[in-house]
């Protein structure tokens, strides 16, 4: 077997966690392609590396003459948490000549991006020195276009003819490099991402990503106390869940292993014994709920349209919709019926421009009647056993009605595998409380 294994910004804050690390790859011999985030946090009130390398870019592209003492500083307190990291590993190797080619880099104002991927591209040196794997510079295997877009299709041929004649290696994480040269990084999370696509270039039986959790929860912990674990999770209810806000996996990450029919397992590096939570293609196991999960999301706003006929109006919603999009707005939802329908968009972009785009409704289809609310949560209730159960939508119902929660909408998708539901912004917690109940806690 060949495994992808990722590692996060948490499992390798410090030295104790690098050798937990270590361990885990050690332990499984199949391990054998690293890719590794930049240092976490070590504590609750630490500050992340890649935060620190932001902090650090941003006083030393400032002009002024008394930011140098404090660029200086910052870049030093940096250096101090890897040499922490290298002597507690026992290590020997020095990353003086590597901070001296960041100065360098930073005082030329070579660019965020360039500042992010530091903290990766360190962690990955040290890395590969601990565990006396080949190191893979991610700028060298991972291109983006002259756009910006991540090339896939020069990334998997480059990658993997260079891995091919590896039989181990450590590539750092979130970062690549555009057609000049110069580094890009993808968005906050991109680790995942190159875990997924390094998965991908050597054909890999599994992908692993390691972080601080056990896996996915059914819903957030933060509004349910310790909810229980989702054992095996389809790519299209990790799509819905991640796109509703739960934030276990970056969502992009699911796309290059998914073309090949790799699963992902979500593991928790402080307890590797966890078999955490997998993500296949499809699967014949059975749920142990109806549900797979509950995720959501605050502060929208909806724009109900009514017009007699509508439905006879060729064209109609489409002229509705270009208003949106020549103001630059993206719908997040739209439920319908005969001679209305509402779209769902996220409150901080329209408020901005509420009025231009009244102003363009009533051009474009001269609707009877317009109405605005603000202030909605939207609620994804996702799961593949719904599919074979009759009632879910009866039972959220009933559950948010107990609850005293008012519906603004609910809507289910064709493929059955997930209902959205609208409610205000202040029942959001009780909505999710009540639906957990009454899938969950009423089958244990």
């Amino acid at each position: 077997m060949i495994k992808v294994v990722k590692f996060g910004g948490s499992s390798l804050a410090d030295a104790e966690q690098f050798r937990k690390v270590g361990r885990i790859i050690r332990k499984d011999a199949d391990r054998r392609y690293v890719v590794p985030s930049a240092p976490g946090k070590r504590t609750p009130d630490d500050t992340k590396v890649t935060d620190m390398l932001y902090g650090c870019y941003g006083v030393a592209i400032m002009e002024e003459e008394e930011c140098e003492e404090e660029f200086e500083s910052r870049l030093e307190k940096i250096k101090e948490r890897y040499d922490e990291i290298i002597e507690g590993l026992g290590l020997s190797m020095d990353l003086t000549d590597e901070f001296r080619m960041i100065r360098e880099n930073f005082i030329r104002k070579t660019g965020r991006d360039y500042a992010a991927s530091r903290g990766e591209y360190l962690n990955g040196r040290i890395m590969a020195e601990y565990l006396g794997y080949p190191f893979i510079d991610a700028a060298d295997v991972i291109f983006f276009d002259e756009d910006g877009n991540f090339d896939a299709k020069k990334t998997d041929q480059v990658l993997a003819e260079v891995l091919a004649e590896k039989k181990c290696a450590v590539i750092p994480g979130f970062y690549g490099s555009m057609p000049d040269g110069s580094v890009k990084t993808f968005s906050r999370g991109g680790s995942d991402i190159t875990g997924s696509i390094v998965a991908k270039a050597v054909h890999a039986d599994m992908y692993e990503n390691w972080t601080d959790v056990s896996g996915f929860l059914i819903t957030d912990p933060r509004i349910i106390p310790n909810p229980k674990a989702i054992d095996v999770i389809t790519y299209r209810e990790l799509r819905e869940l991640s796109y509703m806000g739960a934030t276990v996996l970056h969502e992009d990450a699911i796309f290059p292993v998914r073309k090949e029919g790799i699963p992902i397992n979500i593991r928790n590096t402080n307890i590797p014994e966890d078999k955490g939570t997998l993500i296949v293609e499809s699967t014949c196991r059975k749920p142990r709920f109806v549900i797979t999960g509950i995720a959501g999301k605050k502060d929208f706003a909806s724009i109900t349209v009514e017009k007699a006929m509508m439905n006879t109006e060729v064209g109609f919603c489409k002229k509705v919709l270009e208003v949106f999009s020549d103001n630059g707005i993206s719908i997040e939802h739209m439920p319908s019926g005969i001679d209305t329908f509402t779209i769902f968009v996220h409150q901080d972009e329209f408020e901005e421009k509420e009025q231009k785009v009244i102003a363009g409704i009533h051009r474009a289809v001269e609707p009877d009647f317009l109405e605005l609310e603000s202030d909605l949560a939207l609620i994804a209730v996702v799961g593949r056993g719904m599919r074979a159960t009759r009632g879910t939508s009866g039972r959220i119902f009933s559950a948010l009605a107990h609850a005293n929660v008012n519906v603004k909408m609910i809507d289910q998708g064709s493929s059955e595998l997930n209902i959205i539901i609208g409610v205000r912004n202040h029942d959001f917690e009780t909505a999710i409380r009540a639906i957990y109940d009454i899938f969950v806690n009423t089958m244990l």
